[in-house]
């Protein structure tokens, strides 16, 4: 069981370097030079909506990166709109422009010729079902309280 779990984990990990070189890829293909692979992510978790700082870094996993100065590099850099929030003047709202939606629109394109591309028995619908309840399970397993130790008795 340790070696699979340890497996897992690995193989996680890879996989959204993974994703996010496939990001990268598309940017350069379009040679978008001042946005990075997790801006990109961030985009397309906003897509149409408006949020919050604290409500886009609740949505999304930026492994290894700063929501706060990715957000504001993209206000810097003309992709996302902010503004102080009506109802609480210490919180912002983000909202794609323009630009970011072009952006989210493209990656939202890429995402979902991935999906036709491996629906022709890559995987199957049913493989990704079970692979993401379980990867819910590990997630909630890893959310939850362990006792010290890591839940391990001596």
């Amino acid at each position: 069981m340790k070696a699979a779990y340890l497996q897992t984990i690995s193989l996680v990990e890879r996989l959204h370097r993974q994703c996010l070189e496939v990001v990268k890829a598309e940017l350069d293909r379009r040679g978008i030079r001042d946005l990075n692979n997790i801006q990109a992510l961030i985009l397309y978790n906003i897509g149409a909506e408006e949020l919050s700082v604290g409500e886009l870094t609740h949505r999304g996993y930026y492994l290894g990166s700063n929501v706060s100065y990715n957000v504001k590099k993209m206000v810097e850099n003309g992709y996302l709109i902010q503004e102080r929030s009506p109802h609480d003047r210490r919180s912002f709202h983000v909202r794609a422009s323009d630009t970011g939606l072009e952006i989210f629109n493209s990656i939202s394109t890429l995402f979902d010729a991935h999906a036709e591309q491996i629906s022709g028995g890559v995987v199957t619908d049913e493989d990704l079902k079970v692979t993401t309840a379980t990867l819910h399970r590990l997630q909630l397993f890893w959310s939850s309280p362990m006792p010290m130790g890591g839940g391990v008795n001596p």
